[in-house]
């Protein structure tokens, strides 16, 4: 690593108001910064990008703190340690941990796990091997208690979460409703990821889309998105059926706070159980998600579709499509490659 390497940084400029657009952040060249003991220096490689992101832009709490304005953001990421002064890593090793929108990132290695390039894509440890598909394992049987034979629906369902929470459902012999926000995300859906049926929220009439496709009712709801798809999803819910709370992706770009549910009393007389949750909460359970998600990835029967966008400066559009709906699967930016 030369002296006159520099480090590309992706800054938080403003906070954004009601949609992110490219003026809320900055790209700077910085120096690369220097290790001291108990630390290492880590080239990132992959970079994942997820909707709960735009909450941190805001100035508002919650369950991890907001960016600040004029420093890095931050995200779950691959990377290759170049430099360690620390015990329990040495240079060459990969791990995955939060780390900076930037090239190279200083840490002193907590929360930073070791992967194996074990013959799947170093990219996987950020989507169907990480948290998102971590995230999909816990909404279904940690929150949501998925029972075989059961009717499961799942709103933004060719996203990255989406996608893996319905197939691992159907592993579990469950029948699977989605939707999805284009006719081509629908087709994925149903033609290569065995969802029993899926319909676009943005062109069909929603409560006679559930009715259609769930006719006996839905017993477990991996809701992501809330606004009218939840309002529309609750009349269809059956008598103590589940509501496994991952995101609210229709309210992340309001400017001022939307009226709730309409149909939110029917929590009462159906007896729902709504439940948020999330997957900081929920590491000790990390190593059985991956025990067997490995097995069902081994064995062909968990696909990933991934969204890649091409270096660290192109992180923000990617960011602001993947908001949009633009893109299909886990979004990731690909910053470099492993050395060896």
């Amino acid at each position: 690593m030369s002296q006159k390497d520099q480090n590309t940084q992706i800054l938080l400029s403003s906070r954004p108001q009601g949609w992110v657009t490219l003026e809320n952040f900055e790209t700077v060249q910085t120096s690369i910064p220097e290790v001291q003991e108990g630390q290492i220096l880590v080239r990132n490689l992959w970079l994942s990008l997820d909707p709960y992101m735009r909450g941190r832009m805001n100035d508002a709490k919650s369950y991890v703190p907001p960016f600040q304005v004029g420093e890095v953001l931050q995200g779950q990421a691959v990377a290759e340690v170049v430099e360690s002064k620390h015990e329990k890593f040495g240079e060459g090793d990969l791990v995955t941990g939060m780390f900076g929108w930037e090239a190279y990132t200083r840490s002193n290695g907590e929360g930073i796990r070791k992967v194996e390039c074990d013959g799947v894509p170093l990219s996987y440890y950020l989507s169907i091997l990480g948290t998102t598909g971590f995230t999909a394992y816990l909404g279904l049987f940690d929150v949501g208690n998925l029972q075989e034979g059961e009717t499961v629906f799942v709103s933004a369902a060719a996203g990255a979460v989406g996608s893996a929470a319905g197939q691992i459902a159907k592993l579990k012999g469950c029948r699977v409703v989605g939707t999805a926000g284009s006719d081509e995300k629908v087709d994925y859906l149903t033609s290569e990821l065995g969802f029993d049926a899926a319909f676009n929220y943005k062109t069909a009439s929603l409560g006679q889309a559930l009715k259609e496709s769930c006719p006996d009712g839905i017993d477990l709801n991996f809701e992501n998105v809330g606004g009218d798809i939840l309002e529309a999803v609750l009349p269809r819910m059956n008598d103590f059926g589940r509501v496994a709370v991952c995101g609210m992706i229709a309210h992340y770009n309001d400017e001022t706070p939307r009226p709730g549910p309409r149909t939110l009393p029917l929590v009462i007389s159906k007896r729902l159980r709504l439940q948020g949750f999330i997957v900081s909460d929920h590491f000790d359970r990390m190593q059985p998600f991956v025990q067997e998600m490995s097995g069902w990835i081994a064995e062909g029967k968990v696909k990933q579709r991934e969204s890649v966008a091409e270096g660290i400066e192109n992180a923000p559009e990617a960011f602001i499509g993947m908001l949009k709906g633009d893109k299909m699967g886990k979004q990731l930016v690909k910053v470099g490659e492993p050395s060896a």
